[in-house]
């Protein structure tokens, strides 16, 4: 693996990296999770100084092996903001051959949001459909994004290859994500209002830190 994937931070900051991370697994205490899907829910205390999401993580069985697989072979990621596309680290997507993509603010999308009476979030996704298939879904702000996906999931037969739903907020917020737990796709989620981009951003940051290791173990 080329050295730059991993090392982008400078000596003082993977110590302050390491850190933090230190602070984070003495304060969580027990917690249940294995050690895969703990780097996930410690990445994502980590980028919120907010340990409620110790408990409100949930994930599908098989969703972490899921992810690292879909990053290992190039999948497409597709975003409901475009914060997520800026916080996700290009160099290391790129070393896999993975994409960001999201439609949110395409003039198409926008007109027949407006013409439908429904959101630019709801048809970014349908716009996305191909991309979604076997790709990784990442949602931190839009609940109508993420039911929209759970609906073409039951109704139309789609199968990305992980949902990361994690949208914040009051309106569907929390329904959302309950929406995606009963689907046949591997997930993960974080139950009730909180969530939002930080959290997709760590939850993707973590799987790619993941994929990297396993295949410097391959190496």
């Amino acid at each position: 693996m080329s050295a730059n994937v991993t090392d982008q931070l400078t000596e003082m900051g993977r110590r302050i990296e390491s850190g933090s991370f230190a602070i984070v697994d003495a304060e969580a205490g027990e917690h249940g999770w294995n050690p895969d899907a703990w780097q996930v829910v410690r990445r994502i205390v980590h980028a919120t100084a907010d340990f409620d999401f110790v408990h409100a993580t949930a994930m599908s069985d098989g969703a972490i092996q899921a992810g690292v697989a879909a990053i290992r072979r190039g999948a497409a990621i597709v975003a409901d903001v475009a914060m997520i596309t800026v916080g996700l680290s290009a160099p290391r997507l790129a070393h896999f051959g993975c994409t960001v993509h999201t439609h949110i603010a395409d003039p198409d999308v926008i007109e027949r949001a407006r013409a439908e009476n429904s959101t630019r979030a709801v048809m970014a996704m349908r716009k996305a459909r191909e991309r979604i298939q076997g790709g990784i879904v990442a949602v931190g702000n839009a609940p109508t994004a993420l039911l929209e996906v759970a609906r073409m999931v039951r109704e139309e037969g789609l199968r990305p290859a992980l949902i990361v739903g994690v949208p914040v907020g009051f309106v569907s917020a929390a329904e959302s994500k309950e929406a995606v737990r009963d689907l046949p796709v591997p997930y993960i989620v974080c139950r009730g209002r909180k969530g939002g981009t930080p959290v997709a951003v760590a939850a993707i940051h973590a799987l790619l830190a993941l994929a990297e290791a396993e295949q410097k173990g391959e190496a």
